[in-house]
């Protein structure tokens, strides 16, 4: 018995032995390339799949491949976007070389609309679609800015210059409002609302445009939406990748002031007493200095035939090219899917970031101090060059002329401004099939925004701290939580020669906002910044709120597709915000859009020259609720007094209610064509749209003071504004073989707007200067003109004394050289009476052209983007033009008796007067982008053990063609009412103290393993 044991063992010992020979002798190494049937060109990126499987690899990017298969008797698939997936049986062989076909239907990829996806040849409504490539083809903060130029009807544009840290604005298809909010709505993998992801993490992005596109987003998508989507893993081996690049940076331009000796000259022409200082800083060269950026980015994806992850981590640091300004953020992304059953699909979507920025101040209001005197760039073309750093006596130097400000070198580097951000959010789903064809998807999101700010002001900034008051000190605490719920069943039919599919579905989202802001004065000490508020002697009165808002929704869409040539899309969706009056929270948003695939018609079928025809129109309409909470009701203030002695507290009405306040709607109208010709090498997509925004939100300021309310302004349905352009997308594969491949992508658009209705047609005056400027109207608001159009004087050049030209005027008291204005009501003086408008802040068209080219290895992308028109009040120039300052040396060909041509008055202190002769011409074209990459070769590669190696080197904003005498025609002043304000939609164009762009040079380092 023993023995038999003994040879069932050694029996099953040669049988496993064999067995695992077998298998052994059974694996075999798979190579080959597989390249594009049109040309032959290698395609880099397949998928190669062992069927049945999720074993797999992917070509290089000489399109080779390796697998490793058990036996001849197994099948691979190979996959490609754009090309229709090929089967191919092993058999005997051990090379197998693929040519994919293209593909027509998968060439219209899949794009995301809201709540769902289409094919691109399906869609009805406008949308644009971004590629990762394009949002990482240069080092951006914010996947915003990568938009720039990308999208045709999209102005993108930083709210202050090259600022580390500076948020992004967006606008799409013009302001369609005045005081609401127009920034888009974004969404990112179904989250409303949430913050943008850091560009490496993006899988695509898509912008929606027409009312049939964003009217399932209803109250939010009259701005248009952005569409985010994020990249997921998938089945297979494990990727990791690592992405890192370095930027060294430098001011762009540079102002030519005035040095020591000529601003001696120039102030004692001014005031012959004039005593010159010992000193020629050149203020520029001190607090400008280069810049750096630093971003690093690792990531990991993969997965099984069930659960499929993706997890990366980003390092960002900024360095700017201001000294003492600088932004450092880490973030975190992560994304798991699971298929828990046939039926049931759960996901996870995590975000999280913490941002610290140490700025200086720059775009100062003007309110501050004496004049302004906390404005970093500002100050360095104002402060005298003839005064230094410190004094004799060792303190910071103050102003010789003018105004009396610190210099601002001194605010630089002891001036405390920093701002700590933690973003968070979560987002859980889940997709159960009920049915063949029914879908459901409930998700479950939560986020969270803390912002913290704090500022100091030490004793040694004489000025800007308040004179003898000992240092002053401020944080502000700001937090937002988003809680977001939405549920929605999709089904799907084939109904004869059509396919229905008809998607309703319940939103909620809660908004939660808390502020609080402490402050002091007087401190004994530096030392502790603004971290010791109880060290001060004079504590500021604290402030704090809290805000909650509410939006709830019914949507519903239906799609239908007939015979693949006739398209319907129907959307409807019903708002409830608690931001507006009690009767009139609920709006019916419904659009409605047909499309016509004009090449799918026997008589087009397989045209030689036209691949792709299509028609689209829609209609519809969508709101806005972008407003504070709570504007509909009456709102007290607190006051203080002193009565006996005692200071107390009492409140006072400060706010009317408005019982009817409700939404402003937006009438959208989009007509659109699609074309592609020689099987889609040329692709054109043209759009035209009309929109005309009714019952704006305006500040109505006609409400009589002595009703008593502290606001005697308050928001009120009123108005119509009117935008309507054009849009062009040209797509082109111009070159394409073996080793050279060439593709243009071009994007234009126009866009006009202008106010049919507004306050029974009064006009709204607005002012965006400094406050130090004492100046009250800077733009207007008119019916039948454009938003935010520039108001002042027209100006006509020099008075040369004697008789003024017909139709003008000078100002009292002036004399030869000094100013000549139209003299707009024949009065023969010049006075408020004479103002006009005097120029259009809104440009006639913007674009973007980009050219691809590879060359065996190497690849050159160059970008252009540029806008024509769109003027630009200088309001720089006022200040540097008046006197009371350092000047650019233009100054120095003034008006003289013996200087007559010229079209600058004599030198002479003056008001800051608003005219068109600060007005200028804002076009420009930018090389926004030039990079030369190479890509390791295969044979290298695999010997490094990599799967892909890339090195590239870019340089960003390397020349700009403008006639624009300013730093930087990308201007974006804020203005007196500051960022953010209710003023930010039609305060455009102004340039003063923008913390200046930035040229770089980037070297990126691209590995997959």
């Amino acid at each position: 018995m023993r023995k038999n044991k003994q040879l069932k063992k050694t029996f099953l010992l040669l049988l496993g032995f064999c067995f695992a020979f077998t298998l052994n002798a059974q694996q075999k190494t798979i190579k080959g390339t597989v390249t594009a049937e049109a040309d032959g060109m290698a395609l880099p990126g397949v998928n190669v799949i062992v069927k049945g499987t999720s074993k797999g690899a992917s070509t290089d990017f000489d399109g080779n491949y390796t697998i490793e298969v058990s036996g001849n008797d197994v099948t691979l698939l190979f996959s490609y976007i754009g090309y229709a997936t090929k089967a191919v049986a092993v058999g005997d062989s051990n090379t197998i070389n693929v040519a994919l076909k293209e593909d027509l239907a998968s060439l219209d990829e899949v794009v995301v609309v809201g709540y769902g996806s289409r094919r691109k040849s399906d869609v009805t409504g406008a949308v644009s679609s971004v590629k990762s490539e394009e949002l990482n083809a240069f080092p951006v903060l914010d996947a915003a800015q990568a938009l720039q130029g990308r999208a045709a009807g999209v102005v993108v544009q930083s709210n202050n210059g090259g600022e580390p840290g500076a948020p992004i604005n967006i606008k799409i298809r013009g302001n369609t409002s005045i005081n609401a909010s127009s920034a888009p709505l974004i969404v990112v993998d179904g989250f409303v609302g949430a913050t943008m992801p850091q560009p490496n993490d993006i899988q695509s992005m898509e912008v929606l445009k027409d009312a049939s596109a964003t009217a399932i987003y209803g109250s939010r998508g009259s701005n248009g939406v952005v569409l985010v989507t994020t990249k997921k893993g998938r089945s297979g081996k494990l990727t990791v990748e690592i992405n890192s690049n370095y930027s060294i940076q430098n001011t762009s331009s540079e102002l030519d002031l005035l040095n020591a000796d000529q601003f001696a000259s120039y102030q004692t022409a001014l005031n012959p007493g004039y005593t010159p200082g010992n000193a020629n800083t050149d203020w520029q060269n001190l607090l400008y200095d280069s810049g750096s950026t630093a971003n690093h980015q690792f990531s990991f994806s993969g997965g099984s035939d069930n659960i499929n992850f993706y997890a990366s981590a980003n390092y960002f640091k900024q360095d700017g090219v201001i000294i003492n300004s600088e932004f450092e953020r880490i973030s975190f992304l992560s994304n798991i899917d699971a298929q828990v059953t046939d039926k049931l699909k759960l996901g996870l979507n995590l975000f999280g970031s913490r941002g610290a920025k140490d700025g200086v101040p720059t775009q100062s209001t003007g309110e501050t101090a004496n004049g302004g005197g906390d404005d970093v760039v500002g100050l360095t073309f104002r402060f005298a060059p003839d005064l230094g750093i410190q004094d004799a006596n060792g303190l910071n130097t103050i102003n010789s002329v003018g105004d009396n400000v610190d210099n601002p070198y001194a605010i630089a580097t002891e001036a405390v401004n920093e701002t700590k951000t933690d973003n968070y959010r979560a987002n859980l789903y889940a997709n159960y099939d009920i049915i063949e064809g029914l879908t459901f998807k409930t998700t479950f999101g939560y986020s969270t925004r803390n912002e913290t700010f704090g500022l100091f002001r030490p004793s040694t900034l004489i000025v800007t701290a308040g004179g003898s008051t000992g240092g002053r000190a401020i944080i502000e605490n700001f937090k937002r939580t988003i809680l977001l719920s939405e549920n929605y069943l999709t089904y799907k039919r084939e109904i004869g020669k059509g396919d229905l599919t008809v998607l309703a579905g319940y939103s909620y989202q809660k908004n939660n906002t808390q502020r609080f802001a402490a402050g002091a004065q007087g401190f004994t000490s530096d030392s502790f910044s603004y971290h010791n508020l109880g060290g001060g002697s004079v504590q500021l009165i604290p402030t704090s709120s809290l805000s909650i808002s509410e939006i709830q929704s019914q949507f519903g869409r239906l799609n239908y597709d007939y015979d693949d040539k006739y398209l319907l899309t129907a959307t409807v969706r019903r708002d409830g915000a608690s931001n507006f009056a009690a009767n009139e929270k609920y709006a019916i948003f419904p659009s409605g859009a047909i499309g016509w695939k004009i090449s799918n018609e026997d008589f087009l079928k397989n045209h030689e020259t036209i691949s792709n025809l299509k028609l689209r129109a829609s209609y519809g309409l969508t709101g806005n609720q972008g407003i504070s909470p709570y504007e509909s009701l009456a709102k007290f203030d607190n006051i203080y007094a002193v009565t006996n002695g005692q200071t107390v507290s009492a409140v006072t009405p400060d706010q009317a209610a408005n019982p009817d306040l409700k939404w402003e709607t937006s009438y959208q109208t989009n007509i659109g064509l699609d074309l592609g010709l020689f099987n889609s090498k040329i692709s054109l997509s043209l759009d035209y749209y009309n929109i005309d925004t009714k019952d704006l939100l305006i500040n109505d300021q006609s409400q009589p003071e002595y009703f008593g309310f502290l606001t005697p302004a308050s928001l009120k349905n009123v108005g119509e504004v009117n935008n309507k352009g054009f849009e062009i997308n040209l797509n082109t594969r111009n070159i394409s073989n073996d080793n050279f491949t060439w593709t243009t992508d071009f994007n234009w658009s126009t866009n006009k707007n202008e106010f049919v209705t507004l306050l029974d047609g009064q006009d709204l005056f607005q002012d965006a200067s400094p406050g130090y400027f004492n100046i009250d109207r800077t733009h207007v608001l008119r019916e039948g003109e454009a938003v935010g159009v520039f108001w002042g004087y027209d100006y006509q050049g020099v008075y040369q004394g004697g008789a003024l030209p017909a139709g003008t005027a000078i100002l009292p008291g002036a004399e030869a050289g000094d100013q000549l204005f139209a003299d707009v009501d024949e009065s023969g003086e010049i006075t408020p009476a004479d103002q006009k408008i005097i120029g259009n802040p809104n440009p006639d068209w913007t674009m973007g052209i980009t050219n691809n080219f590879t060359y065996k290895d190497f690849d050159l992308n160059i970008f252009f983007q540029g806008v024509q028109g769109g003027d630009i009040m200088n309001l720089t120039a006022v200040q540097l033009f008046n006197g009371d300052s350092n000047a650019t040396t233009d100054v120095l060909n003034s008006w003289t008796p013996s200087n007559t041509n010229t079209n600058i008055p004599r030198a002479k202190l003056r008001g800051k007067e608003i005219s068109s002769r600060f007005v200028e011409d804002g076009s420009y074209i930018r090389l926004k982008n030039i990079a030369i990459g190479y890509n390791l070769p295969s044979n290298v590669v695999e010997k490094l053990g990599m799967d892909s190696v890339r090195l590239s080197f870019s340089g960003q904003n390397l020349l700009t063609f403008t006639n624009y005498s300013g730093l930087d025609p990308e201007v974006s002043y804020f203005g007196s009412g500051e960022a953010g304000s209710e003023e930010s939609n039609t305060t455009n164009g102004f340039d003063f103290g923008n913390y200046p762009n930035v040229e770089s040079f980037t070297f990126s380092v691209n590995l997959k393993f």
